[in-house]
């Protein structure tokens, strides 16, 4: 049988197979009053196809910690316990399937307060349509047609770490069985990490153990409230694209290392998300060897991502030991039983809703 469908354990988890649904924004949630960044039917329905169409995991997408650190105003959050009862019945629907539940939580920092990406083409937002402030490591702009941000201090960096905790807490309330720190994409977490991105030049600042510093943090408050028996995943940009002046793949492998010590489980090796508004270089699974140099060289467990459409790929990716486990995005969106389609080409066992076996 293809590894694909194998189980695979961290801690004392077990995901039934090694198809995962990865984080993908929705941008559906109400913008503002008492359900603001709540889960509504979309949500229900969008995480519900995956779970019957056979993904062992299904992360929701990035979740905001507080307010400010929304993508847009649209996004999930997941700093009430309003949030987190509306989360109780998607999870619950996802358990009932057989698949595991898990959550990314996220600060998106300087890219903040932008629109939905089908709308002004996903440009930053105004206070007169419930936009804010973006914060960051230093005062600089995405792009040329950002804000500035305001640069944090370091009380409210800790502050922010403390948010993480929180957001955590609130994700094992909700049942969760896997919480995703998204330290990629050039979000806050990536924006420290990135010397593109951070000026400072103070203890979160110059040097890489500067620069990594409020990530370890992060990573050290969360895995204080997480269980122990429940798996922490850390997502990265392996590399910002850049000639120069950027985080880049000998930063990734260093860095996993230390994410291992501080009780991560698996690192999500990512690249895309337009980081620091810079082209990528694009083509399928072209972002797998950044996986599989990481699991090569730090014996830290991976999942690969980035155009992985098709079966035998997949497949392949997993039988040559370049990851542990792979994650679908836009595939799983055009063909949300992707999964059971697989299986069935690879004439592999996987769990079937009743309602679709007999016909399957």
């Amino acid at each position: 049988m293809s590894a694909l469908f194998e189980p695979y354990t961290l801690r004392s988890l077990t995901i039934p197979n090694r198809v995962w649904m990865a984080p993908m924004c929705q941008y559906s949630a109400e913008v503002f009053g008492p359900n603001a960044g709540v889960a509504n039917d979309w949500h229900f329905a969008h995480y519900a196809a995956r779970a019957t169409g056979g993904a062992g995991l299904v992360l929701v997408e990035a979740t905001a910690v507080t307010p400010e650190g929304r993508i847009s105003p649209a996004d999930l959050g997941i700093w009430n316990d309003t949030q987190v009862e509306a989360f109780r019945r998607i999870v619950d629907f996802l358990k009932a399937q057989g698949t595991v539940p898990g959550i990314q939580i996220a600060h998106a920092g300087r890219k903040a307060s932008t629109d939905r990406p089908w709308k002004n083409r996903g440009g930053p937002v105004g206070a007169d349509e419930h936009g804010w402030q973006p914060v960051a490591p230093s005062p600089v702009p995405f792009r040329e047609d950002h804000p500035v941000p305001q640069e944090l201090t370091v009380d409210q960096i800790k502050d922010t770490v403390g948010q993480f905790a929180d957001a955590a807490r609130r994700a094992l309330a909700a049942g969760f069985e896997v919480v995703e720190i998204h330290g990629a994409h050039g979000y806050l977490i990536s924006e420290f990490l990135s010397p593109h991105s951070n000026k400072r030049t103070d203890a979160y600042g110059g040097s890489f153990e500067n620069r990594t510093r409020f990530a370890l943090e992060v990573v050290d408050a969360v895995r204080a409230v997480w269980p122990e028996d429940k798996p922490l995943f850390f997502r990265i940009s392996a590399t910002d694209w850049l000639d120069e002046g950027g985080w880049t793949a000998d930063d990734t492998v260093r860095f996993a290392r230390l994410l291992k010590e501080h009780g991560v489980d698996l690192l999500d090796v990512s690249t895309g998300g337009n980081a620091h508004g810079v082209k990528m270089t694009v083509g399928p699974g072209y972002q797998v060897p950044f996986a599989a140099r990481v699991k090569k060289e730090t014996e830290l467990p991976v999942a690969a991502v980035g155009l992985i459409t098709d079966t035998q790929q997949a497949a392949k990716i997993l039988a040559n030991g370049e990851a542990d486990a792979v994650l679908l995005g836009r595939e799983l969106l055009r063909d949300p039983s992707w999964p059971l389609r697989a299986a069935r080409e690879l004439d592999a066992e996987i769990k079937t809703p009743n309602q679709y076996a007999w016909a399957i």
